[in-house]
């Protein structure tokens, strides 16, 4: 594969990862559950790992890293009611796993395919993680609330998580 060749995939693959990093971004301030927002917090922050990776292979290139392919829409919630809370945010956390796992199934033999090795090796982290984040929202989307471990001596959840960082 040549210099642009490799360049161009970089950049594609970038833009893509970066539309479903702010796509995260939107879902993780809709879904107020405290358990699955921490799984989104997670998940952000791994995926700002790594697009920091991608960058630096762009810049390595003399390329910045790109702007998002898209903006995807995060499904709209019905009102969320105290006694079905987990169950609320379910088309959020579903329509989360089924875009990052079509994230990889879209990448994963072309990346294969790449010769260069570096670059090879970090995409192959990248989209393994990518697997993982799938299967933590999967396991949110079924009700979970343990999927990034569970409370200490079995204390209740109390309260939400706010949609704005900073509210006066």
């Amino acid at each position: 594969m040549q210099t642009n060749e490799l360049r161009e995939f970089l950049v594609a693959f970038a833009a893509e990862r970066l539309a479903l990093i702010e796509r995260h971004e939107a879902g993780a301030r809709v879904v107020g559950h405290y358990d699955f927002n921490n799984t989104y917090q997670y998940v952000i922050g791994r995926e700002d790992t790594h697009l920091s990776w991608l960058g630096q292979a762009l810049v390595e290139m003399d390329t910045p890293l790109p702007k998002a392919s898209s903006a995807l829409p995060v499904p709209a919630l019905a009102k969320v009611a105290k006694t079905d809370e987990t169950g609320a945010f379910q088309p959020v956390l579903a329509d989360d796993a089924q875009r990052l796992g079509a994230f990889v199934d879209r990448w994963r033999a072309k990346v294969e395919a790449l010769t260069h090795a570096r670059h090879k090796t970090m995409l192959e982290v990248v989209l393994g993680e990518t697997k993982e984040h799938q299967r933590l929202f999967e396991q949110a989307a079924a009700g979970n609330e343990d999927v990034l471990g569970r409370r200490t001596g079995g204390a209740a959840r109390v309260g939400a998580v706010l949609p704005d960082r900073w509210q006066e």
